[in-house]
């Protein structure tokens, strides 16, 4: 207080024109005190707002990726996947149709089997039938078909159960022969000519006293039954 006092005292004793200097001067200091607290203020300010619109650029890029990944898949089509799945196993179908369509034109069935035994067996003039035997059938496939596939997995047990079954058996045929070489040809062309389908499986043909040879054939058919011949 005492040194405020001294200073009011030196201050009163210099002349008037000094005293609106350092009045002058004290303003000047305080302006620029306040002055220099709001520059900084603003520049504090200025600052922030740089780094909300860098942060506000960052996130209008990212949000503008994220549009243009959504319009281009608005743009696919979401269907398009489960199209080509399914054109696939349309063509896997369409395949197996025709191989079972093929498999299916080369079966014989019981009762057609009569008629192609009886064809098999008009054997050509000069030619004699030395043996004629029938092979007991044999699986050659066996599956099961399932008619509903879009039956939960709960229900598997019971599908294969009632699933109808497909089974594929082959019945071979062993024929003797005897005869000329040109009489046995002539008969083996009429077997290749027959309507029905015959596998060959074994074919041996020997020469016994000119010209007379023996052909043994083995050959056999497809069927789903397991009967060789029907009623």
């Amino acid at each position: 207080m005492e040194q405020w006092q001294a200073y009011a005292d030196k201050f009163l004793k210099i002349t008037p024109r000094e005293q609106y200097l350092i009045l002058l001067s004290g303003l000047v200091i305080i302006g620029f005190a306040f002055f220099n607290l709001a520059i900084e203020s603003n520049i504090l300010k200025s600052r922030q707002l740089d780094k909300n619109i860098a942060q506000l650029s960052a996130d209008n890029k990212s949000k503008s990726s994220n549009i243009s990944i959504f319009e281009q898949a608005l743009r696919s089509d979401p269907n398009a996947a489960i199209r080509q799945q399914v054109l696939t196993y349309e063509n896997k179908l369409t395949k197996v149709d025709t191989e079972l369509l093929t498999l299916t034109s080369e079966l014989i069935d019981p009762i057609q089997m009569r008629h192609a035994l009886l064809e098999l067996l008009k054997v050509k003039k000069g030619v004699s039938l030395l043996s004629f035997q029938l092979v007991g059938a044999e699986s050659v496939v066996t599956s099961t078909v399932n008619q509903d596939a879009d039956r939960t997995k709960s229900n598997e047990a019971d599908l294969t159960d009632n699933a109808p079954s497909l089974s594929l058996y082959r019945h071979g045929i062993k024929l003797k022969l005897k005869g000329n070489y040109f009489q046995l040809r002539d008969y083996l062309t009429q077997l290749e000519e027959m309507s029905w389908t015959f596998f060959w499986q074994k074919f041996d043909y020997k020469l016994q006293e000119y010209p007379i040879s023996e052909l043994e054939i083995e050959m056999y058919s497809l069927s789903t039954k397991k009967e060789f011949i029907g009623v």
